[in-house]
């Protein structure tokens, strides 16, 4: 039921084909852009039998199974609360933030399962295949990912009227299933098992049926799937000037579909324009909270790197010091009253799952996502220009050099010059580095661009309240009340 790290790795020897700088990758698992992620990942799976962990990552199910908890269907408060505090166990073990893990991904097809009505008007069959994959998911725990975004092409064209392998689209059916090309991009697919592929947020075409509407799960050694992953950031630098960068980077993939066959028991909808519209619409309502408890962690980094600086340089009394170290206290607090409050507030779907309240949770992922920025910059000020001027580690361990950098580095008994190098090179690492922006960009548009973050806050917002006082305050008719209560959409 629970992989361990060594399984999972062998899982990953599938012939499948990847790319990276120019060059055919032999093994994933030992490929110095991949190996540090996988090895991330594996631990994952150890933590599972660690006995220093083990009772929190995972749970026993109704036949006396061991799973995971973050895969496990949430019906309670605790069950959420569990997988808050395993995703913290996470990344207090690994220390650093990975946000495509699996984890956070497994709850679009929660969703898809809340709209299992909606997939039986095409065939009872579709709802089926949803139900018997996220329960496999539970019993054989692979490392599940999610594919959305297409390359798109000339987004004031219909995919029709173009190339039509910018958005993945079918190409034929067979007695087996369904052919399909086109491309994705996918953080984490390289070294993941399977991904749940979905139409983006482009037009797909307004009939009822169309050849880009579907949703599958596709496994990632499939015949005819190529993995053309960017370069990696690992292994550019030492781990001593970069150790952000060198231990956590998540490689992103442009997955190539050419002409792969999806069986028929992998398709979760088929040229379906109202399943590709409702999965669009509800695709993150659980998933957003790991998303969102992951800005959290990286707020706590932003104020643990900045308050060491400002501490070990004598600064932290000063009045406009402790009013940056304030907002952003405000912004990691906000993080979590959002998280707690959505917990406290859930309630049931459609499938009889237990969901995060919507309202607050798609709140939360604007005000951490819009914030994060504004935060780092913060941050950045607060560790000073010597983030960006200090020399690296070898400077520091070279004679001669050395002497200097111990001289004007150390501080006093306490901060010494490895100490505060080392400070240094994290705090850089963290929000000046290539790597550094390459996270704040993809923060911006791993759920969804900004614009759907807002979108998905206006559906799920109670507009009836403030009509309601407003109504009553302002001495309205019912009737003009009632013709504002038309539904939000």
């Amino acid at each position: 039921m629970i992989r361990t790290g060594d399984e999972y790795r062998a899982s990953l020897q599938d012939g499948r084909e990847i790319w990276i700088d120019g060059e055919r990758v032999d093994d994933v698992t030992t490929h110095p852009s991949f190996r540090p992620v996988v090895d991330i990942r594996a631990r994952i799976y150890d933590m599972a039998h660690d006995p220093a962990t083990r009772d929190v990552m995972t749970y026993t199910d109704d036949t006396g199974d061991t799973c995971a908890v973050g895969l496990k269907l949430p019906h309670t408060q605790e069950d959420w609360h569990r997988k808050r505090a395993s995703t913290d166990a996470v990344l207090d073990d690994i220390a650093g933030v990975v946000t495509r893990v699996g984890d956070e991904t497994v709850g679009e097809m929660w969703s898809l399962w809340d709209g299992r009505d909606v997939l039986n008007e095409v065939d009872p069959r579709f709802a089926e295949n949803i139900e018997r994959h996220i329960h496999e998911v539970i019993r054989h725990d692979p490392f599940h990912v999610s594919a959305n975004t297409d390359p798109k092409g000339d987004r004031s064209k219909m995919p029709q009227d173009q190339d039509p392998d910018f958005l993945l689209h079918l190409v034929r059916e067979t007695d087996n299933g369904i052919v399909v090309r086109g491309a994705k991009y996918e953080t984490a697919a390289a070294y993941a098992n399977q991904a749940f592929v979905k139409p983006t947020i482009a037009n797909w075409g307004t009939e009822a049926m169309s050849d880009y509407a579907l949703g599958f799960i596709c496994d990632m050694g499939a015949k005819g799937l190529r993995h053309l992953c960017r370069t990696g950031f690992a292994g550019r630098a030492p781990i001593a000037d970069y150790p952000l960068a060198n231990r956590f980077d998540e490689v992103d993939t442009l997955l190539i579909f050419d002409d792969v066959e999806i069986p028929w028991e992998n398709v979760l909808f088929y040229r379906h324009t109202r399943g590709a519209q409702h999965i669009r619409a509800t695709l993150h309502r659980y998933s957003a909270f790991a998303f969102v408890q992951r800005n959290l962690r990286v707020a706590d980094l932003l104020i643990g790197a900045a308050l060491f600086n400002v501490r070990q340089t004598g600064l932290e009394k000063q009045q406009a010091v402790q009013e940056k170290l304030a907002r952003l206290a405000c912004y990691r607090v906000g993080i979590d009253a959002h998280l707690t409050a959505s917990i406290a507030n859930a309630g049931p779907s459609p499938a009889g799952l237990l969901m995060p309240n919507q309202s607050l949770l798609y709140c939360g992922r604007v005000f951490a996502c819009t914030q994060l920025h504004e935060m780092i910059h913060l941050a950045r000020e607060l560790c000073g220009g010597q983030i960006c001027v200090t020399p690296d580690a070898a400077m520091f361990e070279t004679a001669g050099p050395a002497e200097w950098l111990d001289k004007f580095y150390s501080i006093n008994d306490t901060w010494q010059a490895d100490d505060r190098r080392r400070l240094l090179a994290f705090a850089r690492d963290l929000i000046n580095s290539d790597s550094a922006g390459h996270r704040l960009t993809f923060q911006l548009f791993a759920q969804a661009p900004p614009y759907a973050h807002l979108n998905a806050v206006y559906r799920a917002f109670d507009w009836d309240g403030p009509l309601a006082m407003v109504k009553d305050a302002a001495g309205l008719s019912d009737r003009v009340y009632r013709g504002a209560e038309a539904p939000v959409s």
